[in-house]
């Protein structure tokens, strides 16, 4: 098989291989579909992560009527991503290889579904608590895990088409974190401070993705 038959083959397989956020572009009535491109799958995430972070925004507003927020905001310490490095400003992060800042996205994403399905699953249990938080925390987890396997996906493609090497891996979400930090959430810390958190990564992972599309498609607008 030639190398480019060896390229649509891959392309399709990882069609196959993830969720909704990297299907196949489907026209119906003819009933064919067509990979969408690497524009495409980065408008879909970007999508995906400001979708994200509306909901993310909108439920930590729900809880500070009930709870205010910490005076002095949130420390980063206090967030179980804590050793996950980031950049320290937007300057910083226009500095990295697209393959660092690749995998900081992977990494955030991957570290915060087990806490979102906690968050879900204690407030389900919550008779105090408006059922309409629950189902957006739940929504936030299955947006979350949607998200990182069309940012993986996304990150297959560039490395087929030689925007991205080999380098970036992939860890699963458990191999990511250690006990105590998989658990960071049920030692006691309040759903608000998850929330902050969450919401300090989410916006992270939105400015990290679009700063990878202006890095790697310079003909989009930026």
């Amino acid at each position: 098989m030639t190398r480019a038959g060896l390229v649509v083959v891959s392309l399709l397989l990882l069609e196959l291989r993830y969720g909704a956020v990297a299907a196949p572009i489907c026209h119906h009535g003819n009933g064919s579909c067509q990979v969408p491109s690497l524009t495409d799958l980065f408008d879909r995430v970007n999508l995906q992560s400001s979708r994200i972070h509306h909901i993310s925004n909108d439920l930590r507003s729900q809880f500070e009527q009930h709870v205010p927020p910490h005076k002095n905001g949130i420390w980063r310490w206090k967030c179980h991503t804590h050793d996950i490095v980031t950049p320290q400003d937007k300057e910083d992060a226009q500095t990295l290889a697209r393959e660092r800042l690749m995998e900081v996205v992977l990494r955030l994403l991957a570290a915060w579904e087990d806490p979102l399905w906690q968050l879900h699953r204690a407030l389900s249990q919550n008779q105090d608590r408006n059922q309409v938080s629950s189902v957006k925390a739940l929504e936030m987890a299955d947006m979350v895990q949607e998200l990182r396997g069309g940012v993986t996906r996304m990150a297959e493609r560039m490395k087929l088409l030689g925007a991205l090497s080999n380098t970036v891996g992939f860890a699963s979400p458990g191999r990511l974190l250690s006990p105590s930090s998989s658990s960071f959430y049920q030692q006691g810390q309040q759903h608000n401070d998850l929330l902050l958190c969450f919401n300090r990564d989410a916006n992270k992972v939105q400015s990290y993705l679009r700063m990878l599309k202006c890095s790697t498609l310079p003909e989009q607008e930026c």
